[in-house]
């Protein structure tokens, strides 16, 4: 299954892979590493990196590599600044999700335990463990 991406989660996704290299890494190992987590083309990647670059979050550089030139991207101080804010966002948001999840699934444990009379073995039926009334 794949969920939809939205470009704030892909910018931020690009964000954290430039981020592990200090002096930043070139386009298609950030594609590479960005589809070991979701499905996407390198045409996709190509004006995030753009994107990115024109709002100040990426610098952008060339460098020879085996005889040609190869573009390489560095995070910037307000790259960053903008990924710690994408990871407390994405913190409190994966949170909130895995809570509906977890949910549900408690729910759907709680339905296998009801016999085909309707009664859950687990709770107590009505005036069985009243204590006050047996004294």
């Amino acid at each position: 299954m794949v969920f939809n991406t939205g470009s704030t989660l892909l910018d931020a996704i690009v964000l954290a892979v430039v981020s592990q290299d200090e002096e930043g890494t070139y386009g298609y190992k950030i594609t590479q590493e960005v589809r070991q987590v979701l499905d996407v083309s390198e045409s996709t990647l190509y004006p995030v990196l753009r994107r990115l670059q024109k709002d100040g979050s990426l610098e952008a550089y060339d460098m020879e590599y085996a005889g040609r030139n190869r573009r390489y991207y560095r995070i910037t101080p307000q790259g960053h600044a903008r990924l710690v804010i994408c990871k407390e966002e994405w913190e409190r948001y994966a949170q909130k999700i895995t809570g509906i999840f977890h949910r549900s699934g408690q729910e759907a444990t709680q339905k296998k335990h009801v016999h085909r009379d309707g009664i859950n073995p687990e709770e107590p039926e009505k005036g069985e463990n009243d204590s006050d009334d047996e004294e």
